[in-house]
């Protein structure tokens, strides 16, 4: 049987306010050619549909519209709740669509109703395992402890004790939203670590033919069974250097696998640039990265004015700007409230400026700063104290 795993989807999801709708429906294009071309047998998706849990009408519509293809093509799709889906407003009217083939696995109740399909081999069993958020699903399921390894070995030990009851030679696959040890991560996963450590052994998926596992979002195998496909697009820089793809999965008759990625459409690569302003507009070796979404972060001792506008004229694609003046001008301090500490308004001002440009501001510059704190100060005192005599005439 042949299974095409993908998940990550976020659909609605924007990079740096950088609209990908265009993207994510080029993707869910090359994704029913690739069914078509492969003779894909069912469709996993691994959860997070969209991006938010009250998705935008676009989103929905992509999801729509990617759903009425793969039925109108005959291919069953399997597809389960993540952390960032309302695993209530995704399963609404999940028991009507299985009609068309599309099964949605949202409820922590049907995580072990498997999804029955066959081939020439016979049976093979899907279990589709929601993103199982351990406060909420850890009294459902009889946990043993509230963590996201206990809740996730539960609902397995659901699915096993299913799978032994299906004839004998059953395959079995189990869709699952989860961090499991092993795996890497990137800056644009939402952190699950509510109810304790965030990660599941890679044990919790003993007995399973294989394991199409989404959350995070490089591909990456943790095991020859267990597999992330990884999201379709790069949703931060911090994915510039991840190969996008989902996984073609060929399940044989005694549940042995042959794999084979299949890259994704990259809709502009991403680049992470660094250096002062003045090497960024002129080394030639960055000409590579001119048609490219960018990320810049500027090393100069002090904050170039119009950073961002100079360099859109050679990177008209730059989304991101930060400031790491060489040599570091931090003092230690653990936050924002210890900084400023014991410190006048003033003072306060002063520093603000100096760590926003890198450098401290002219004589000039400071003198109309403190005279515009202490003008502020002053009228607030006057404000303060017309309230404090209304207020009294009242009383």
């Amino acid at each position: 049987m042949r299974l095409l795993h993908t998940s990550d989807w976020h659909l609605g999801r924007s990079l740096h306010r950088e609209d990908l709708l265009p993207a994510q429906r080029a993707f869910l294009d090359h994704l029913v050619d690739t069914v078509r071309v492969e003779r894909v047998d069912a469709v996993l998706v691994a959860g997070d549909v969209y991006d938010r849990a009250i998705p935008g009408l676009g989103a929905v519509e992509l999801f729509d519209r990617i759903l009425h293809r793969l039925a109108e093509l005959g291919v069953p799709v399997v597809l389960i709740a993540g952390n960032h889906d309302s695993a209530r407003r995704l399963g609404i009217a999940a028991r009507l669509i299985e009609r068309a083939g599309v099964h949605l696995r949202t409820e922590v109740a049907r995580c072990a109703e498997p999804v029955l399909l066959a081939d020439e081999h016979g049976p093979v069993a899907v279990y589709g395992v929601p993103y199982l958020e351990p406060v909420l699903a850890g009294g459902e399921l009889g946990a043993a402890a509230v963590s996201h390894a206990a809740v996730l070995g539960a609902a397995m030990e659901r699915v096993r004790a299913d799978l032994a009851t299906r004839p004998e030679g059953t395959r079995s696959v189990v869709l699952a939203h989860a961090f499991v040890v092993g795996g890497e991560v990137s800056d644009s996963e939402r952190d699950i670590a509510v109810g304790g450590v965030p990660s599941v052994p890679a044990a919790v998926f003993d007995g399973v033919d294989y394991a199409a596992l989404g959350h995070l979002h490089g591909s990456q195998i943790v095991h020859e069974r267990l597999r992330y496909s990884g999201s379709p697009l790069a949703y931060s820089f911090s994915e510039a250097n991840h190969r996008k793809s989902m996984w073609l999965v060929d399940l044989g008759p005694a549940g042995e696998l042959t794999t084979r990625r299949i890259d994704c459409p990259v809709p502009r690569r991403l680049a992470r640039i660094r250096g002062t302003l003045e090497s960024l507009l002129r080394d030639p070796a960055l000409e590579q990265h001119e048609t490219a979404w960018v990320q810049a972060t500027l090393t100069d001792n002090r904050r170039p004015e119009r950073a961002m506008e100079q360099l859109r004229v050679r990177f008209p694609h730059t989304l991101q700007l930060a400031f790491e003046p060489e040599g570091g001008s931090g003092d230690g301090l653990p936050s924002y409230a210890a900084r400023t500490r014991g410190r006048g308004d003033a003072e306060i001002a002063l520093g603000f400026v100096r760590h926003v440009r890198g450098s401290d501001p002219d004589r000039a510059e400071q003198e109309l700063l403190r005279e515009a704190v202490e003008a502020a100060g002053v009228g607030a005192s006057a404000e303060a104290g017309v309230g404090a005599g209304v207020a009294g005439g009242v009383g």
